[in-house]
């Protein structure tokens, strides 16, 4: 997926949507740059507030406009009790959210790499598409011819460190993340806005 200038497309958020942009110095910057811009903010429409939080969701999980567009539909279909709960799920069941959420690599385009060029098994077997769903008991595993690759260089580092979702079983020593449940949204996920944008795609 081809993403773009990703500075500027965190600037016209108003969200660091990638790892990047979600730093102190690019926090000040942006922060200098708006004391210095002598425009005054534009007041948003609800449809323009609606379709931010739709990009800062899509740009998130670095999903395609089609692909995303999807997915919400399928929300809609359902007609479930908790829409933000259910498209939250799906987005999480991903196994590129996955690979990521356990620490196996440091960004999302990273594990989006990693699946796509088959470094990453489920259940032993090996998968090469970032947007695969999985299912309770799942088993996501770093390939072991992989394992010395250059991609995964500080894995067991970065893995020491990481505290995986409770739908994570994670062992950091045999460097494998059962998928343990259905993701739920936490306190750490209310700044993307959900609801907003199931309600764009139902205007």
């Amino acid at each position: 997926m081809k993403i773009g200038p990703k500075y500027k497309i965190a600037r016209r958020l108003g969200a660091a949507v990638f790892e990047k942009t979600q730093t102190a110095k690019f926090a000040l910057r942006t922060e200098k740059r708006n004391r210095n811009s002598n425009k005054k903010p534009k007041s948003l429409t609800s449809f323009g507030k609606q379709l931010i939080e739709k990009q800062k969701v899509r740009f998130t999980y670095a999903i395609s406009e089609k692909q995303f567009g999807n997915y919400v539909r399928e929300v809609i279909e359902k007609n479930s009790i908790n829409p933000s709960e259910t498209l939250f799920s799906i987005l999480e069941s991903r196994v590129d959210s996955v690979v990521l959420r356990a620490g196996f690599v440091p960004t999302r385009l990273a594990s989006r790499q990693a699946v796509s060029h088959g470094h990453i098994t489920v259940n032993g077997r090996r998968i090469t598409i970032p947007s695969y769903r999985l299912k309770v008991g799942d088993v996501v595993s770093i390939r072991e011819g992989s394992k010395n690759k250059g991609l995964f260089n500080s894995t067991t580092e970065r893995i020491a460190e990481v505290t995986a979702p409770n739908w994570i079983k994670l062992n950091k020593t045999t460097l494998q993340a059962e998928f343990a449940g259905t993701p739920t949204i936490t306190t750490g996920d209310n700044n993307l806005d959900l609801q907003a944008v199931i309600q764009f795609y139902k205007r």
